[in-house]
């Protein structure tokens, strides 16, 4: 372990590494519950996804602790399987066989440009103030998602959306949910989200909306992923092309973002602002999209949840290797996270776009050509249920407003490049 892990060159210990490991695994494995609920609003076997999100989550959690030695955990990331489900299969009408072609091309893209450092000059291409708006953007699309699938938000033929009856059924079960997990997170306690998924699925048994039966059994063998179910017909569409860049887009800034927060939290950073690894870090997101996609889940990538770990004091691969291996543990209980209800689901989204959202205090909204497209990209997202309109919006009016006051030099060449296909998707179908 000391060859592969360095554990004393990083001034760490197994025990401590497993700990953190550990740690880890319990802030983020709700996500076992919330993907497989997600994605089957697009018509996808729930076990199957459930298998898919372990399997594709332990893969690259183990290619990021062997290949880049970083306590970093991936899964299938939020807001990512919300467009996956709601915009592209929901909204657009594209079966989720396309969407998951989508996914696998991106994956495969995104380990091209990783193997070869061009990210850097994509990265550097999108303006600042677009990536830390999708972020928000995306957190209010989710926490939508959330109040609409707990019932606390309805349709309303007058006013569009309105308040559900939140004094009964899965709307007051979720209220539950919402008040104990946020009480669990406000205290630091840690895996306070899937603790908060746990209590408020016990509570919805009484309550009978956590269906549960007297031969249940937490353990079962894993249902079968649904392996390589792609659809290539559509692919050299306008359409398909907005679908696979926002995957595209939003899956390396979120891994890119991610990672900046655990190496500060760490304590990684070179002087050079450089994260070590970095190139060996992308390459272990892009396998575990790629894996995802032959599995059947959406986009994974890294989770900042491994920053709990971190404080904890993982400070190697050895706890990305702990990750790991407690989610290949998990395929052997899917009953339990199965068994969960939307209910108990709805506040963990509720609370993940609390948490996306808080990069909006870094939006610079006093310059109208940066604030007034960071604002449509992130109130399109909720209002056109749609996170590629907001990215679209956004770097739309981005381009306008930059050239409607002579800041040319502010818009790079892919930026224009990218206006240009988002001007022709509206005429090209």
């Amino acid at each position: 372990m000391e060859k592969i892990f360095h554990l004393q060159e990083n001034k760490t210990t197994v025990g401590r590494e497993v700990l953190a490991g550990v740690t880890t695994f319990l802030t983020m494995a709700y996500i076992l519950a919330v993907n497989p609920a997600l994605l089957s609003n697009a018509g996808m076997p729930a076990g199957g996804v459930f298998t898919a999100t372990v399997i594709a989550s332990a893969i690259a959690t183990l290619v990021m602790a062997f290949l880049a030695n970083l306590p970093v955990a991936l899964a299938p990331g939020m807001g990512l399987n919300a467009f996956f489900a709601f915009t592209v299969v929901l909204g657009m009408g594209y079966s989720w066989e396309l969407a998951l072609t989508a996914v696998f091309l991106e994956g495969i893209l995104f380990l091209v440009l990783s193997l070869f450092n061009v990210r850097e000059a994509i990265i550097k291409a999108i303006p600042e103030n677009l990536k830390k708006a999708v972020s928000v953007g995306i957190g209010l699309f989710i926490a939508l998602i959330g109040f609409e699938n707990a019932g606390i938000i309805v349709g309303d033929q007058a006013t569009l959306v309105t308040l559900g009856n939140i004094t009964s059924g899965t709307a007051l079960l979720a209220v539950i949910g919402l008040v104990t997990t946020i009480i669990l997170f406000a205290n630091k306690v840690p895996g306070s989200i899937l603790i908060g998924i746990l209590i408020t699925t016990i509570i919805g048994i009484p309550l009978k909306i956590t269906p549960i039966n007297s031969g249940f059994s937490p353990i079962s063998m894993p249902a079968e992923p649904l392996f390589w179910k792609f659809d290539f017909s559509n692919i050299f569409s306008f359409k398909f092309f907005t679908i696979f860049f926002t995957f595209f887009f939003v899956d390396i800034f979120d891994t890119v973002g991610t990672l900046v927060g655990v190496a500060t939290k760490a304590g990684f950073i070179k002087k050079n602002g450089e994260i070590p690894n970095v190139k060996q870090a992308l390459i272990a997101d892009a396998v575990g999209t790629v894996a995802g996609a032959m599995l059947g889940t959406s986009t994974v990538t890294s989770y900042v949840e491994s920053t709990a770990g971190v404080a904890t004091g993982g400070r190697t691969g050895l706890a990305s290797v702990a990750t790991g291996l407690l989610f290949l543990l998990a395929l052997f209980f899917s009953p339990v996270f199965l068994l969960i209800p939307s209910a108990a689901t709805a506040p963990a989204l509720i609370l993940v776009g609390f948490l996306m959202i808080q990069s909006v205090v870094a939006i610079d909204f006093a310059d109208p050509t940066e604030g007034i497209p960071a604002f449509l990209a992130i109130v399109m997202m909720p209002f056109a249920y749609s996170i590629s309109e907001g990215i679209v919006y956004g770097l739309l009016s981005y381009v306008v407003l930059k050239a409607c006051t002579g800041k040319f030099k502010d818009v790079s060449i892919v930026t224009w490049v990218l206006f240009i296909i988002f001007i022709l998707r509206f005429f090209l179908k």
